[in-house]
């Protein structure tokens, strides 16, 4: 019941970031959808994963955004449309992409085994530091960018 309940809290939070018109309330219902995940996660009993959710995208991540929204004061502004022209086919390819990943996901084999594999966070962390670590470096050269940006819009002219 509890994941059943995590898994709702999740979702209703998910539907909270793209549905509520307050762009600050947006990015505190992603929190909460982001730390309904790392719950999730340790449910399935993979606590690495879910500290580093909370640590990365929750903790990290997530400040900068709510600093970048700080900022941009202006992107709060009541006269800014929720929705553009876009909104029916972004639907339409939403169905079409749920449709297309239900069926590959119905028709794939999943081999199931009873051996769990065990878990090696020294061999993960040397990995992510070794030959993973310029992947890292771009996405934070990107959110200084972001951050960057977001000044140059919130500044007065």
């Amino acid at each position: 019941i509890f994941l059943y309940a995590m898994l709702a809290m999740s979702l209703t939070a998910a539907l909270g970031v793209v549905l509520l018109r307050n762009i600050f309330h947006s990015a505190l219902c992603l929190v909460a959808a982001l730390v309904g995940v790392a719950i999730l996660y340790l449910a399935l009993q993979a606590e690495f994963i879910a500290i580093v959710q909370v640590l990365l995208y929750v903790g990290a991540v997530m400040t900068l955004v709510i600093f970048a929204i700080m900022l941009t004061h202006r992107l709060g502004d009541q006269s800014i449309p929720q929705s553009n022209r876009q909104s029916l086919p972004a639907f339409l390819s939403l169905l079409a992409f749920v449709a297309t990943v239900s069926l590959l996901l119905l028709k794939t084999d999943w081999p199931v085994s009873a051996e769990v594999p065990p878990v090696d966070t020294l061999a993960l962390g040397k990995a992510l530091l070794g030959p993973y670590v310029f992947p890292f470096e771009v996405i934070s050269v990107v959110l200084i960018a972001a951050l960057v940006g977001a000044v140059v819009i919130a500044r007065k002219d």
